[in-house]
């Protein structure tokens, strides 16, 4: 009996030991899912990309050396987590501080030599200066090498287009999605928060991008006009298109409620603050002025996001309470 009574008790936990084994493997597979992180990429090559300019870009295989000759798509690239693949940068490149310690490859004009010594298997180029680069561009794709002009973003939604279209050109394009995601809920949570702003407390808000003799402000068509849409602020140059060259006196009539200056962000704040002559423009004598990144806010990038956040804490403190 007693031989029988350990008999079944040994096959009992052998079954059980098995049952449980079952168990644990559904366990660790369904933890070994979750701890990879995000969808890995299934992008097939070739790919086939229209640009920029309206043109087709074929990129044969998945890029591993990129060179960026604008800093805005450096910015991009690196978000997407290309950082090691990127092998040079413009002269401009400031962001992130990885992106320093890359082969610089020139500023308005772009060293094709050096380009073309680092090897790159794909040059991520702009719309702004595809026109100025058209014969450095021709001679890198005569070497071989593809060239992806990106367009010349000028509204978030463009920008979220330039993140689709790199992410497309370097297989990265499950995590250009999310980037983009993570961007427009930001965007909908400041947004939310400048729609509790009552209708009679909306500020007039006026944005000098260079100072005087010659000052220049943003119109329709820029991020920044784009940017105090988006948080009910009113732009005094909202009537006017592109890079705005205004007058002392204009500026004075409009008496804006609040003034950003996005350049030398050391004196500008200051300098503003004692310009002849506008001592009872509101922003002056309520000390309403303030200085915002121009990268943040200008730079078509992911970052354009942190800039929209800034100018809303500027304008509207109360709403925008940390």
């Amino acid at each position: 009996m007693k031989k029988r009574l350990l008999a079944f008790f040994l096959t009992l936990m052998v079954i059980l030991g098995v049952l449980a084994g079952c168990g644990t493997t559904n366990q660790d597979q369904k933890a070994d899912k979750s701890s990879q992180g995000p969808k890995q990429e299934q992008t097939a090559f070739p790919v086939t990309i229209k640009d920029g300019l309206g043109e087709n870009v074929t990129i044969k295989h998945k890029p591993k050396r990129i060179v960026s000759i604008i800093p805005s798509n450096t910015e991009i690239a690196f978000d997407l987590g290309l950082g090691k693949q990127i092998v040079g940068v413009s002269d401009f490149d400031n962001y992130p501080k990885a992106a320093l310690k890359k082969t610089k490859i020139g500023g308005q004009k772009m060293n094709v030599e050096k380009i073309i010594s680092l090897k790159p298997d794909l040059v991520l180029a702009h719309a702004s200066s595809a026109n100025s680069s058209r014969d450095g561009i021709k001679q890198l794709r005569e070497a071989g090498i593809p060239v992806l002009i990106v367009n010349d973003a000028e509204s978030f939604n463009q920008v979220y287009q330039s993140i689709q279209m790199i992410g497309k050109a370097t297989g990265t394009s499950h995590k250009a999605d999310q980037i983009i995601s993570d961007m427009k809920a930001k965007v909908a949570s400041i947004k939310e928060k400048a729609n509790k702003v009552p209708k009679d407390k909306e500020k007039k808000v006026y944005i000098e991008i260079s100072p005087a003799p010659d000052i220049y402000t943003a119109g329709q068509g820029t991020f920044m006009n784009e940017m105090l849409n988006l948080i009910h602020a009113k732009n005094i140059a909202a009537d006017k298109k592109g890079w705005v060259k205004l007058s002392d006196e204009s500026i004075v009539k409009e008496n804006p409620d609040v003034i950003l200056a996005t350049y030398d962000q050391k004196s500008a704040v200051k300098n503003l603050l004692k310009r002849s002559g506008w001592g009872n423009v509101a922003a002056v004598k309520n000390k309403q002025v303030y200085s915002v990144n121009s990268d943040l806010v200008n730079r078509p990038g992911p970052r354009l996001v942190d800039g929209l956040e800034q100018m809303a804490q500027v304008i509207y403190p109360d709403a925008f309470k940390k």
